[in-house]
């Protein structure tokens, strides 16, 4: 009985579950910090669990929305909450859960008023779910007004030395944006018959029964006031991405704001606006969106390449102008990263939307890294000057890494996830306007130089002598290596049980990722283990699905592939089993030998899953060549040069 009453009201879940954590923190007493951020921590992943479980449940194959609950709120006004979700709404709730849940943890360091930092933290996160699941425009404006009090006070208490000014000059921009909301809101509850709220009313044609007025002593068609009230709610929505010419919040925002704020300001806040005008805009005013469509098209190709020369700016500017900050160089590259989102909105192409979706969960996830990651530094050098370090690879060269990657990430490097989207924006975009999509690629260009010229000068040259005692970055590892892998094998089962590649693929990750954390080798082999057991598992639940094509149309899952799948991963799983004690002692060897032992089992199960030439092919060359490199892995040092020259022996012979 609770749990059909817990999965038939998921998107209430979600989103009271914070404020549920606000009650319980209120009655804790000040003295006790610990037992408020366990607290915090608690109800932010019971929130995050509650999404996993949506995203578990959700029908991909139905379009629409889904979990839609709708009562009368206030019905003298027609209002009602009325919350739902769909593609565009869940990716955007699990993007929101998720960074809450780990900014959570980025906040044990603050020691003032750590009650009502993290009651303040536990609303924010509350207003952002709020905003994704409306379906009511009254409710969606309670929600966004919501998210900013929190917000102003977060970084107005706990940020910088000019922490007031950037709350107090964040506040009046969202608040201008939120009064030109107000009167479109107002706006479509009057003119529309029935009076309503709901969106997906208003987005019915016909339902908004405006005529011709006289505002101020100007005469208005009624198409010109549906621009003008584009023109309204697209300000309104813009501050919040932002576009230029209303960005000049943001680079000040991020710069004063502690570092999990920082995350949640990029990760999410930003993509409430792209969000908006998904939601609500292009639906309801979509000949109003067309009209405009060049003009948004035209300033995403600014905000592409403005961000990026402003990102570049950072690292030849002294700080007396505004320059040489870290932090403010990755809230510029922000700006460009959302430019490539109005582009791939701007041109009504299905490549196009997909990529802006996409491009806006993979921007949450590559910049809250970034900013963590600078987060990590400052907290030990105390500032964030990048003409102030200079040769850290050598002294930290583990937390250089995880920077490369979040920083190769973010610049779109082909084979991780921003590439993806960049890439489907381009498609989408060089059909409707080339020459605009030719200009923007430029911006590719300039992100990856200003990039590169920061891990220049952050960790290559030599090492800045005030930094020879500085320490590798403390993992905790000991008690956050078990629970990786309990979140690996909930991530297996929640997000990816629809292909055993796809897990496999994950393991590698987790036990790359466990490996640099514990440095122990039974975590390691435990977490090699738990994905072996996952992807199994989900090889054969597959089967009680009609056989399936994946990855579009490039792979398949039928009997003949699951046999030898269950092979495949089977031998592996005893492969471990018996190989343990060769590597129990030597750890940096038997981390490899799992990482490539996994990667040649990954590229077995695509190999024997292809149906197309091309996916074939880069399963065989990824077989062959990790299944090289394996064969002289052993527990004995062996020269690496004869190894190399072989190596490209053996790619010469491969190619024609």
């Amino acid at each position: 009985m609770l749990f059909n009453f817990i999965t038939d009201h998921l998107l209430t879940w979600i989103v009271f579950l914070p404020i549920l954590g606000m009650g319980a923190i209120l009655f804790l007493p000040k003295d006790k910090p610990n037992l408020i951020r366990w607290t915090s921590a608690f109800f932010t992943f019971l929130s995050f669990l509650v999404s996993l479980q949506l995203c578990w449940s959700f029908n991909r194959a139905e379009a629409g929305l889904q979990f839609v609950e709708k009562m009368a709120w206030i019905p003298t006004f027609n209002i009602h909450y009325y919350v739902g979700c769909d593609g565009l709404s869940i990716t955007m709730i699990l993007l929101t859960t998720l960074l809450s849940f780990l900014c959570i943890f980025a906040s044990w360091g603050i020691k003032e008023g750590v009650k009502g930092y993290f009651l303040m933290f536990l609303l924010l996160e509350a207003g952002m779910l709020g905003v994704f699941v409306s379906l009511d425009f009254f409710l969606f404006y309670i929600f966004w007004e919501l998210m900013l009090l929190p917000m102003y006070f977060l970084i107005g208490i706990w940020g910088g030395p000019k922490k007031e000014y950037a709350a107090i000059k964040f506040f009046l921009y969202t608040l201008f944006g939120s009064v030109l909301m107000l009167i479109v809101m107002l706006s479509f509850y009057f003119y529309s018959e029935p009076h309503t709220f709901d969106l997906i009313e208003l987005a019915k044609p016909g339902i908004l029964k405006v005529k011709d007025l006289n505002i101020f002593g100007i005469a208005l068609s009624v198409v010109d006031f549906k621009k003008v009230l584009f023109i309204l709610l697209f300000i309104g929505f813009a501050i919040k991405v932002p576009v230029f010419p209303f960005h000049t919040w943001l680079p000040l925002a991020h710069v004063e704001a502690p570092t999990p704020i920082s995350v949640i300001l990029a990760g999410v806040l930003l993509k409430m606006g792209a969000y908006g005008l998904l939601r609500i805009s292009f639906p309801i005013l979509p000949q109003e969106t067309y009209w405009f469509s060049y003009a948004l098209a035209i300033l995403g190709l600014i905000n592409i390449i403005y961000g990026a020369f402003c990102a570049m700016a950072q690292l030849t500017l002294p700080q007396e102008k505004g320059g040489n900050d870290w932090k403010k160089l990755i809230a510029y590259s922000s700006i460009n990263h959302m430019g490539y989102v109005l582009l791939g909105m701007a041109v009504f192409t299905t490549e196009g939307i997909n990529g802006a979706v996409f491009q806006m969960f993979n921007h949450g996830l590559t910049t809250a890294m970034l900013f963590l990651l600078v987060g990590v530094v400052y907290d030990r050098v105390h500032h964030r000057r990048l003409d102030g370090f200079g040769g850290l690879g050598v002294q930290v060269p583990i937390y250089t890494g995880i920077v490369a990657l979040a920083s190769f990430a973010s610049l779109g490097l082909p084979g991780l996830s921003s590439f993806i989207s960049e890439a489907l924006v381009f498609l989408g975009s060089f059909k409707v306007y080339p020459s605009i999509t030719i200009l923007a690629t430029l911006g590719i260009v300039i992100n990856a130089a200003f990039f590169l010229w920061a891990l220049q000068k952050i960790f290559l040259g030599p090492l800045n002598p005030q930094y020879k005692n500085l320490t590798e970055v403390n993992f905790r590892a000991s008690n956050l290596a078990p629970s990786i892998i309990i979140l690996m094998e909930s991530l297996s089962l929640n997000l990816a049980l629809y292909s055993p590649e796809i897990i496999l693929s994950i393991t590698l990750g987790f036990v790359l990722i466990v490996h640099m954390i514990s440095k122990s080798n039974l975590f390691t082999f435990l977490t090699a283990l738990v994905g072996l057991v996952s992807a199994g598992g989900a090889s054969i639940a597959i089967q009680s699905f009609a056989p399936q094509f994946f990855f579009a149309g490039q792979l398949s899952h039928d009997p003949f592939s699951l046999f030898f799948k269950l092979f495949f991963i089977t031998a592996t799983f005893f492969t471990f089993l018996f190989s343990y004690r060769s590597y129990e002692i030597d750890e940096e060897r038997g981390a490899e030998f799992y990482l490539m032992t996994l990667a040649v089992t990954v590229g077995m199960c695509t190999l024997v899953s292809s149906i197309n030439l091309l996916s074939l092919y880069l399963s065989l060359e990824l077989v062959s060549i990790v299944s090289y490199a394996l064969a002289v892995c052993s527990t004995e040092p062996l020269p690496l040069e004869p190894c190399f020259g072989d190596f490209h022996f053996f790619m010469d012979l491969q190619d024609p």
